[in-house]
């Protein structure tokens, strides 16, 4: 056992002589560090990426009304954050708000025997039942920050957009602004 924390020592001893040491330590603590979080954000979200931001309130129209509203909802939260400074969001779609509505099936036998079946929209008062309404998939999220030269804004600011919306990271991204 002597031997061996003797050879460890002289390893240790012959390292720390090597030309920029710390260099190479930093270097191997930020690849660490760069691998537990991408280990722990992998597979965060889903094709059918959802939020968390009540909108239960809200009547959209339109898809861009619900965009301008998350984006003006996510600029005024993520400006709180500490550093984070003036911050500006853009956000993409993957496509529109999407309705189901309400049909009623009708099958019928043809004189040959065959059956066919149609669908016919349920009205009331003129108007389609709507069944469902689908929100819209976020396809990206381009953030602006002026703070997020420092890592660790750029972290909480990650972390606070993924809570929110559900996108994955790679379909996050962070820039600093001026």
């Amino acid at each position: 056992m002597n031997k061996l924390s003797e050879k460890l020592s002289q390893a240790w001893d012959k390292l720390k002589k090597t030309k920029h040491f710390e260099i190479y330590i930093a270097l191997f603590f930020a690849l660490l560090v760069l691998i537990v979080y991408f280990a722990a954000f992998k597979g965060g979200g889903d094709k059918n990426a959802s939020t968390n931001i009540d909108t239960s309130n809200q009547n959209f129209s339109t898809s861009s009304e619900y965009v301008g509203y998350l984006e003006n909802k996510l600029e005024s939260v993520l400006g709180q954050v500490k550093g984070a400074g003036n911050v500006d969001i853009i956000i993409t779609l993957e496509k529109g708000f999407e309705y189901v509505y309400a049909t009623e099936e009708e099958t019928k036998t043809t004189s040959n025997g065959g059956k066919v079946t149609s669908s016919t929209i349920i009205m009331q008062d003129g108007k389609p039942v709507l069944e469902k309404e689908i929100f819209p998939v976020v396809q990206g999220i381009v953030i602006v920050s002026s703070g997020a030269n420092d890592v660790s804004v750029k972290m909480n600011l990650l972390s606070a957009i993924q809570t929110v919306v559900k996108v994955d990271n790679s379909k996050i991204t962070i820039l600093a602004g001026k």
